[in-house]
C-alpha cells in the first residue's frame, strides 16, 4: 500500500486515517495467491486446520515467497514509524 504525505509549512504532515489506514492494512487472499503463484482457493483451503477436510498442502516453496511479503510490509511500516517520529 502507498500513502501521500501533504506538506504543509514545508512539514510532512500525515492524519490519523491516514496513518491508521497504512497500519491496518492487510493483504487479500487474491494478492498473496498471485505472490504465490496459485488459486485464491488454494490459499483459503491451505489455511485451513489440519483436521479440516478440504485442506490442502501450501504451494511448494510458500516461505520464500511469504518471507519476501513480510519484508515488503515491514518496510511500509518503517516509512510510517519514520513519518510520524519526525
Amino acid at each position: 500500500m502507498a500513502y501521500s504525505l501533504a506538506v504543509v509549512n514545508g512539514v510532512a504532515y500525515m492524519n490519523f486515517k491516514k496513518a491508521t489506514d497504512v497500519l491496518m492494512a492487510g493483504m487479500t487472499r487474491g494478492e498473496i495467491a498471485e505472490a504465490l503463484d496459485c488459486s485464491e482457493a488454494t490459499v483459503r483451503q491451505a489455511r485451513l486446520g489440519d483436521s479440516a477436510k478440504a485442506r490442502r498442502n501450501p504451494p511448494e516453496g510458500w516461505e520464500a515467497h511469504v518471507a519476501r511479503l513480510a519484508v515488503a510490509r515491514a518496510q511500509q511500516l518503517r516509512r510510517l514509524a519514520e513519518t510520524l517520529s519526525h
